[in-house]
């Protein structure tokens, strides 16, 4: 409903436009801020203009919120007629699905100092100087990609490194314990955990002017869609800014 609401509402915008033959279900996953459901309500700014983007196009959409491996097996499994969005584009998922241009550029990523190492931190004047401190302790999600350069980077670090299979907020926590001095976030989420969360006090946001662009995002569909369909994807996207 409220996909047909917005494409009513851009036809005055983007006169022409007519709907697909076949509906197409956009699957999105429950990760806040970019997209997720809070009382009961849908909201997050991706998903807002994932509505918005293809509904310029002129595509008719079922969206419905799946997690993330179930949406990954649709993929693999084939399914028909089937997108997602705000995924970063890597190797292995280029074989089963199409990418469109790029949906949204992500924010470099920040540095979360412990108080209680803010000094040692703030004392190097790059992020690669400080990647070189031997003494500083980074905590790192554990399979999670921090994109290629910043991987790279971080693999020719001196730093002690910590990994843990924990959510953002958990190795959040673990910062402002000081159980390790810093740790590195996406903007977007460390804006929102530090409104919505307790126990993240003991934490200062850092920026460094040599931290490697963000990461691209993209609208992802199943081989099956056609090359107009994705064309009008990327001429929405083109036509909608950020």
């Amino acid at each position: 409903m409220k996909a047909r609401l917005a494409f009513l509402s851009l036809l005055c915008i983007f006169p022409g436009l007519a709907l697909a033959a076949d509906p197409i279900t956009v699957a999105w996953r429950n990760k806040a801020p970019y997209h997720y459901v809070e009382q009961g309500v849908e909201q997050g700014f991706l998903l807002e203009r994932a509505r918005q983007v293809f509904a310029a196009a002129g595509i008719e959409t079922q969206f419905v919120q799946h997690p993330a491996k179930r949406i990954w097996h649709s993929f693999e499994q084939g399914t028909r007629n089937y997108c997602s969005f705000g995924w970063y584009r890597l190797p292995e998922r280029e074989r089963i699905a199409l990418f469109s241009q790029t949906f949204h550029t992500d924010a470099p990523q920040i540095v979360l100092a412990s108080t209680r190492a803010l000094s040692a931190i703030q004392a190097h004047p790059s992020f690669a100087d400080l990647l070189q401190d031997k003494r500083i302790t980074l905590g790192l999600l554990d399979g999670v990609s921090y994109g290629p350069s910043l991987d790279q980077l971080i693999a020719g670090s001196a730093n002690h490194i910590q990994h843990a299979t924990v959510e953002p907020a958990v190795m959040m926590r673990m910062v402002a314990a000081h159980r390790v001095d810093y740790m590195l976030a996406d903007q977007a989420d460390w804006d929102y955990l530090h409104e919505h969360k307790t126990g993240l006090d003991g934490i200062v946001e850092q920026h460094f002017a040599d931290m490697p662009a963000g990461l691209e995002r993209f609208i992802i569909c199943s081989k099956d869609v056609s090359p107009d369909v994705m064309t009008r994807i990327n001429q929405a996207i083109t036509q909608l800014p950020q």
